[in-house]
């Protein structure tokens, strides 16, 4: 099948898209597809990955919120592409004028919208929080649910990775319309057989708890990613922080980013909780992983949740929001779920694990982004039976 992905945040220097997009063209040819990714650059260009995939750039203006990407803003110039690579099967990755441009086309092509980005949850729901509840700002924000419901209509699929967004999706807003009949779940993966349970060192687990200033009678969380405001790292302090008042726990963070001086302050001297840059050697972290007694994670506004995919294959508790990417794999303990936003509530979940080391789990079976794709394209192959047969 020959699949047509326009992606307009697809930048060739990096980020969360970028390493999706290339694991799609890696496992494309092997699954027997043909695939495009249709990208907005600085200029047009064609970079061929194998003899079934490559990457077509549309001479396009720079976003201008960040130079690194570009903007599709010219739908004939999208038109014309989508022309001559005559795709079976379209793909847009936001919801923003890919996807308009995408549901615009006109020949009966099946077409499915990717949801790798959450809006309402990363940004609106945020900036009016202790203000109004979500059902007030989607009402606010009824002119995204009208696009949502316009791109319900002009797709055959909505696909988010997580069972929290797609459920959002399928129910509305429910102050003001319904929601998309078309929503459908297939969840991402992690690496193959680079997380496991067996990787886990007391050594290492001593020596993270000293840097904590902790002895090994003491509870390990480690937390990592970027330092955004949307992941909730000032209030993983803060619940980190009430909870060592009963017991002993230390908590170490993974990052970089634009919040490192608020989460600082949020520690505030605190010896138990410890900032460290990131760890770049996946072999480490999956060791530091499988060393730790659970993952804490404050973000409910992902469609992915990596790190506690990683953390789940590693054998060790998510606690985490009951809301976003990483509350599929809440659900496997769901006493560590806490509602999202809630301090005192993370505290009630840190305090359910167990004193000292983790608790033994059943052996995980993680998911690849083999099995992601797989049924990704097998859906788009149903899809693209079904409309051959209504035609």
């Amino acid at each position: 099948m020959r699949i047509v992905d326009v992606c307009g945040f697809y930048t060739p220097h990096g980020g969360g898209i970028r390493t999706y997009v290339d694991q799609k063209l890696q496992m494309a040819e092997r699954l027997g597809h043909d695939i495009t990714v249709l990208a907005p650059g600085a200029e047009a260009g064609t970079r061929e990955i194998s003899s079934h995939a490559r990457i077509v750039t549309l001479e396009q203006p720079p976003f201008p919120l960040d130079k690194k990407y570009f903007s599709f803003v010219d739908k004939e110039v999208v038109h014309a592409a989508l022309d001559e690579l005559e795709p079976e099967f379209i793909e847009a990755s936001s919801p923003w004028k890919s996807a308009d441009f995408v549901g615009e086309y006109a020949p009966a092509i099946p077409r499915s919208l990717v949801m790798h980005s959450d809006p309402l949850a990363a940004h609106a729901y945020r900036w009016f929080e202790g203000i109004a509840q979500p059902s007030s700002v989607d009402k606010a924000f009824d002119w995204f649910w009208q696009r949502l419901r316009r791109h319900g209509r002009r797709f055959d699929l909505v696909v988010s990775a997580n069972s929290s967004l797609t459920e959002r999706l399928t129910k509305g807003d429910v102050v003001n319309g319904p929601g998309l009949a078309t929503g459908v779940t297939v969840p991402m993966g992690i690496e193959p057989g680079r997380f496991s349970p067996e990787l886990r060192s007391e050594a290492l687990r001593a020596t993270l708890l000293a840097t904590c200033d902790l002895g090994e009678d003491a509870t390990l969380l480690v937390s990592a990613g970027r330092l955004a405001t949307e992941k909730r790292y000032p209030m993983l302090v803060e619940a980190a922080t009430i909870a060592g008042h009963s017991r002993p726990i230390g908590l170490v963070i993974f990052g970089e980013g634009r919040s490192h001086k608020k989460i600082m302050k949020a520690i505030d001297g605190n010896p138990h909780i410890r900032l460290l840059r990131p760890i770049n050697d996946r072999e480490h972290f999956a060791t530091i992983l499988a060393s730790a007694d659970a993952l804490l994670h404050g973000c409910e506004a992902e469609t992915f949740g990596m790190a506690a995919a990683e953390a789940y294959a590693s054998g060790i508790p998510v606690v985490a929001p009951e809301g976003g990417g990483a509350s599929d794999f809440v659900r496997h303990h769901p006493q560590y779920g806490f509602r999202p936003t809630d301090t005192a509530d993370a505290v009630r979940a840190i305090l359910a694990l167990p004193e000292g080391s983790r608790p033994e789990l059943p052996t995980p079976v993680p998911r690849s982004m083999e099995v992601h794709f797989r049924e990704l394209f097998a859906l788009y192959e149903q899809q693209s039976r079904r409309t051959s047969v209504a035609a």
